[in-house]
């Protein structure tokens, strides 16, 4: 297909339109179908207080559902009309047949499920950005909210002691995720000897992750494992000191050398069930796995087949490798017994982290002028993979945070998607920079244009401001975090939003809040009460259509999913309060009543 077929319509109007009109029902299906299957969920006291994120009928009283999807939306009155009379009349005999059939209705009439009066419905909640088995690695040895050093030492202590099979086995690495040094009064890195302070870790295996993933720090016993270690690292660093001696942090690519066991199917099947329970409490029903690699897409195809994925899920994946490697994954569209597992892109890598300087910067550091951060693969390398896996029809998903690594992609994106050679219709690829955390003014404008879609996390912008202003600099700052420039300059006009967990908290109405408010939990930040940056920050229509729609939008889905309308699947969320109305800290304090996939409440009650 040429260019010009670049430009489409919004996707709340197309996709609502295309399914607006489910096919006429049969009196035959109807007769048949089983009333267990059918039920109407309204809103109390006629109130409209279902959210659709359908720009023809944003709010409605009621939705009816049958077996896995939405029938009709509208009032009580509109979905409880009997099926119109409208078959051929055998015979003249409409005096029999009628009766009959308002007989029949009566009795198959749907079950009618009322929420609380303060209780709203929406569409089910996606993550676009997230890692699934990362995020129940990381319960197991929680360093999140550590002030110090001393803190980290005794909560991997603390872990050592309730876990005796760990403690009695000194073979066995001690693992933990989410230390962050810029939450410490130094506020620099730690070092190996810290782990060796306390008497029972010493001697231990230990690899503690920063929170951002991007930073690994071990102690002296696997440092000496990994014995001679090379002076760089293409895409990594191993910090040293003065002598030029490892500290024990390892950033971005220099992480590979450190020898930590792979994950066990065992292991890989606790932290699946951890993660996707605590997700569907929180209201989830679709997740996009940012960075699968072919073992954990085996570990996730063997549990489609056992029938034991609860949620859509779509996968990219991922090998650390600048050779193609395409063939080493399986394409995967709506797979498994329940169809909710799909795997048609893939996730590159093209810079590190800003919380520890890995983010690839046009100019230096404002408070590290030695250091422009780290480019994980060069750009000729990485243009020469994006170009095969776009040939290879792969949809292409990039690890973008600093200003030059956006640039950096968007050049590559741009030499295919305006190239003199080639013809790409980018609605059908839908390329993706995921985070778009930091750029140039005119790359905020140029990623639109192309039609890249840009996947952003709400609360890497109220985690990171504490820190982000002395980093950048007054000027680069501008064009950080910048959503609301970004949804207005989208081709497509979508924002999908994701949390990046467990780098941040599964629960998506905390980058609900983040997105609305630019403000800490607390209420805080660097700006006070108003909030960091608000000409940047979401209203809740565009934020509620980021974490539905924009999400189904970026993994191909919209036809099926992201918001209530006849012929999408029934899935859907039930708040204890109108997230959408009440003040915004009482977002924070909403609970989720029921969590419904398909049609049926997979969390909570209705």
């Amino acid at each position: 297909m040429g260019k010009t077929s670049k430009t489409v319509g919004s996707p709340t109007k197309s996709s609502s339109s295309s399914n607006q009109s489910a096919p006429p029902q049969s009196l035959a299906s109807y007769y048949l179908a089983r009333p267990s299957n059918r039920y109407i969920l309204c809103s109390s006291s006629g109130r409209e207080s279902i959210y659709t994120v359908d720009q023809d009928k944003p709010q409605v009283q009621c939705i009816s559902v049958q077996d896995k999807r939405v029938v009709s939306v509208g009032s009580l009155a509109e979905l409880q009309r009997p099926l119109e009379w409208s078959q051929p009349r055998p015979f003249g005999l409409d005096w029999v047949l009628q009766p009959v059939h308002k007989a029949v209705h009566a009795y198959r009439a749907p079950k009618i499920k009322f929420i609380d009066d303060d209780s709203i419905v929406v569409p089910g909640l996606a993550d676009a950005h997230a890692h699934i088995l990362e995020n129940g690695f990381k319960m197991q040895l929680q360093l999140d909210g550590s002030k110090s050093v001393d803190e980290i030492i005794n909560r991997t202590k603390d872990y050592l002691l309730s876990h005796p099979d760990v403690l009695n086995d000194p073979t066995r690495w001690i693992e933990g995720m989410g230390w962050d040094q810029t939450k410490w009064l130094e506020a620099k890195f730690p070092v190996a000897a810290d782990l060796d302070k306390d008497t029972l870790l010493r001697g231990r295996f230990i690899a503690l992750r920063r929170v951002d993933g991007h930073a690994t720090w071990v102690s002296p016993a696997a440092l000496r494992l990994m014995g001679d270690l090379p002076s760089e690292v293409e895409g990594g660093e191993i910090i040293r000191n003065e002598m030029g001696e490892p500290t024990g942090v390892f950033l971005d690519n220099a992480i590979s050398l450190i020898p930590i066991p792979a994950w066990t199917e065992d292991r890989m099947a606790e932290y699946f069930e951890t993660t996707m329970a605590q997700a569907l409490s929180y209201g989830l029903t679709s997740v996009h796995d940012a960075d699968s690699s072919p073992e954990m897409i085996a570990f996730f195809k063997k549990q489609a087949d056992a029938d034991k994925i609860p949620m859509h899920l779509y996968l990219m994946g991922n090998v650390l490798s600048d050779t193609y490697w395409g063939d080493q994954i399986p394409r995967l569209l709506n797979y498994g017994k329940a169809g909710r597992l799909t795997v048609r892109s893939i996730k590159l890598f093209t810079d590190g982290a800003l919380g520890s300087w890995g983010a690839a910067l046009l100019q230096p550091y404002s408070d590290k002028p030695e250091t422009k951060g780290i480019l994980r693969s060069s750009p000729e390398a990485l243009s020469k993979l994006v170009k095969q896996f776009y040939k290879d029809g792969w949809q292409v998903n990039i690890h973008c945070i600093g200003d030059r690594a956006n640039e950096v992609v968007l050049d590559i994106f741009e030499d295919i998607i305006d190239g003199a050679n080639v013809n790409v219709n980018v609605t059908e690829w839908r390329p993706r920079i995921e985070h778009s955390q930091i750029m140039t003014t005119q790359d905020l404008k140029r990623v639109g244009r192309l039609g890249v879609i840009s996947s952003v996390q709400p609360t890497h912008a109220t985690s990171d401001m504490w820190y982000a202003e002395t980093r950048l600099g007054p000027e680069r700052i501008k064009g950080a975090y910048a959503y609301q420039t970004l949804l207005n300059a989208s081709m497509h006009g979508v924002l999908p939003l994701g949390s990046d967990f467990p780098v941040e908290g599964v629960n998506p109405l905390l980058g609900f809040y983040a997105a609305v408010s630019r403000l800490s939990v607390d209420g805080s930040s660097p700006h006070g009460e108003k909030g960091w940056y608000t000409n940047e920050a979401l209203n809740r229509n565009q934020t509620l259509k980021g974490m539905t729609l924009d999400a189904a939008f970026a993994s191909f889905s919209e036809n099926d999913r992201g918001s209530l309308v006849p012929g999408k699947l029934a899935d859907f969320v039930v708040l204890d309060r109108n997230i959408m109305a009440v003040p915004l800290t009482e977002v924070l304090n909403a609970k989720v009543t029921a969590t419904v996939i398909e049609g049926k409440v997979v969390y909570g009650t209705l």
